[in-house]
């Protein structure tokens, strides 16, 4: 089984219990590092996630995926908080963090770069609006943004 099949399904089991507890699943990750798999579950709501957070969900994952156990091999579970520079996964995460610092990549050059930073200003059917400088707009189509996430701001 592939590793992006593992994280999906694994996101259909996740999503409802996050929603259950008042939490966001922002993603999961199935990964190999160092010859170790990790599955990893990143959660959030308003205001941040704390210790207790994690622990329920990771207890209750931990068991729902031991009683299917689908995953091939021996992993560590991982549950967390996306960070400071969440990424930037569904629209409505657009729409949540207009405003903030982003930083996107794109699959091809836009004008030139594959990457931007700036504020980002909105959202529409075109893509997302973001305020590279002082007065230089861009807008970049939905289906060209590879990685999007927020940006530390100092």
């Amino acid at each position: 089984m592939a590793a992006s099949d593992i994280a999906g399904r694994v996101e259909e089991m996740a999503r409802p219990l996050a929603e259950r507890k008042g939490l966001e699943l922002v993603e999961v990750q199935y990964v190999t590092e160092g010859g170790r798999r990790y599955l990893r579950v990143f959660l959030d709501k308003p205001g941040g996630i704390n210790l207790d957070d994690c622990e329920a969900v990771s207890r209750e994952l931990d068991r729902a995926l031991d009683d299917v156990d689908f995953i091939p091999h021996s992993y560590v579970l991982e549950v967390s908080s996306p960070g400071l520079e969440r990424p930037l996964k569904r629209a409505e995460d657009y729409v949540r963090f207009k405003g903030r610092l982003v930083q996107i990549n794109t699959y091809a050059p836009l004008n030139g770069r594959k990457k931007f930073s700036g504020r980002l200003m909105g959202s529409g059917e075109e893509g997302v609006t973001i305020l590279l400088g002082e007065h230089e707009l861009a807008t970049i189509p939905w289906d060209q943004i590879s990685k999007a996430r927020l940006a530390v701001e100092f």
